[in-house]
């Protein structure tokens, strides 16, 4: 949009992709407020991984080196088989580094978005606002959040998540699908090993058919600091049995352990050293027919939720966040900018997706550099 005038932007729902999109629109002089349903930030969640693509998205916006400061660059990523440990991959970092220009890097989900929160404008965060309704009044877009509050915007991001309320509104009420698998996650100081450090900063454990009841799981855990002082692990695990429901519940040691019985010893050791552990649904949905309606639209979960098995969800929300900001910047109309916007994301968020579904992802050496060597912040719009 490039009238002298900027529109006042709501955005519904400040985790990585929302807030991301919040300060790239604050720098380019737009009006923006953010409504988080959440009374407060808090350091909860998981670890995540930065990539190439995503790193380009945060030095554009400036903090990458305060992340840089608090995550970890690995040393070392290994691919390796559950039981004998025999390294399957063993990708370069430092390659990926020359390659792509920027050190890949791990960190804390809940650090990451503390950096960034700190990078919005001033008294622009709201929290305890569950949006409950959205119309158009008077030529405006009017929030109706549960607290009997209310806000108004000419445009409406939804960066909601999977479990979205814009979506609702756009499409219609509709659970995601479960897709037969939980995710185990913890996180713990790597104190509680004793003297045992596992054999790389990153490690994917993968099943194979020669053990057919145990080939349909995998087991990643990374170190999330600097200081190697954190220890987290999460799984893709089957579970027929899951009651429903899209919230994660605790979970007892020992039934992971039964889930994970014959694995390497260094899995063993870690989900032993573990205070407790949490039980996550595995969601998805079809890629979805529309992104957006008149002056509403979405990104990230919200439209496109996936397995995390490319550890790239949040990466496309990320990336969402990016392409839509230059959308609006570039087009006067928010018909076309969103049409522009989801014509530049669709093909790659529904690959990801996709493989992501699949599970292949660095299993063996294959290309990685449709995934690395993006960059949304210069991706044509055409």
């Amino acid at each position: 949009m490039s009238s002298t005038k900027k529109p006042r932007i709501a955005i519904v729902g400040a985790g990585l992709g929302g807030t991301t999109a919040g300060i790239l629109l604050q720098q380019a002089g737009y009006p923006v407020d953010l409504y988080e349903q959440a009374p407060s930030l808090q350091r909860i969640g998981a670890g995540i991984h930065l990539h190439a693509n995503l790193m380009r998205v945060m030095i554009a916006i400036g903090v990458a080196d305060r992340m840089y400061g608090i995550g970890i660059s690995p040393q070392n990523w290994y691919s390796r088989e559950w039981d004998t440990g025999r390294v399957l991959w063993e990708p370069s970092m430092r390659e990926w580094e020359r390659e792509y220009g920027v050190a890949h890097l791990v960190m804390h989900r809940g650090d990451m978005q503390a950096v960034l929160t700190e990078a919005l404008a001033a008294r622009s965060l709201h929290f305890n606002k569950r949006l409950v309704g959205l119309d158009e009044k008077s030529g405006a877009m009017r929030l109706a959040f549960a607290d009997g509050t209310s806000a108004e915007a000419d445009v409406v991001i939804g960066a909601d998540g999977v479990n979205s309320k814009i979506r609702e509104i756009l499409l219609g009420p509709e659970d995601p699908t479960y897709t037969g698998f939980v995710a185990y996650r913890a996180i713990y100081p790597a104190a509680l090993l004793g003297n045992y450090r596992v054999a790389a900063d990153t490690t994917k454990w993968w099943s194979d058919e020669r053990h057919p009841a145990k080939e349909d799981r995998h087991f990643i855990v990374y170190y999330l600091t600097k200081a190697r002082d954190e220890i987290y692990f999460v799984t893709g695990s089957p579970d027929p049995n899951w009651k429903g429901g899209t919230s994660p519940v605790p979970c007892g040691i020992d039934e992971m352990l039964a889930c994970y019985e014959g694995f390497h010893d260094e899995v063993q050791r870690v989900i032993k050293a573990c205070p407790k552990v949490s039980k996550w649904p595995l969601l998805e949905r079809e890629p979805l027919p529309l992104w957006s309606r008149g002056r509403i639209v979405m990104l990230g979960d919200a439209c496109h939720p996936m397995k995390p098995h490319m550890g790239q969800g949040a990466g496309m929300a990320i990336e969402d966040a990016a392409v839509l900001v230059r959308a609006l910047q570039g087009f006067d109309d928010p018909a076309e900018a969103f049409e522009r916007y989801r014509a530049a994301r669709i093909a790659r968020t529904s690959r990801v997706q996709q493989v992501s579904h699949d599970n292949t992802w660095m299993h063996h050496p294959h290309d990685v550099s449709w995934v690395f060597g993006y960059d949304a912040m210069t991706v044509p719009l055409q």
